[in-house]
C-alpha cells in the first residue's frame, strides 16, 4: 500500500487542508500515520488505509520548499 513511505517524507493529498494547504510531513510510522501540515501545523493521525485513499503523491526530497 506505502511501501516507500518514511519520517520526514512530503506528501501531498487529494483536497486541500482547511487552511489551504495540500502538503503533509509524515511524523509517525506504524498501525496509524501521523501527518504535519505545512501549511498551520496542524497535526493529525489517519490509518494507512484513509492515508492511501486520500494520498496524491509522495513529493521527492528536493521539492518539500
Amino acid at each position: 500500500m506505502l511501501p516507500d513511505l518514511q519520517v520526514d517524507a512530503v506528501v501531498r493529498l487529494r483536497k486541500p487542508h482547511p487552511c489551504g494547504s495540500y502538503e503533509w510531513t509524515v511524523t509517525r510510522l506504524g498501525a496509524d500515520i501521523g501527518l504535519e501540515c505545512r501549511g498551520c501545523g496542524r497535526r493529525v493521525m489517519l490509518t494507512r488505509r484513509e492515508l492511501s485513499r486520500r494520498l496524491k503523491t509522495i513529493l521527492p526530497k528536493g521539492a518539500d520548499d
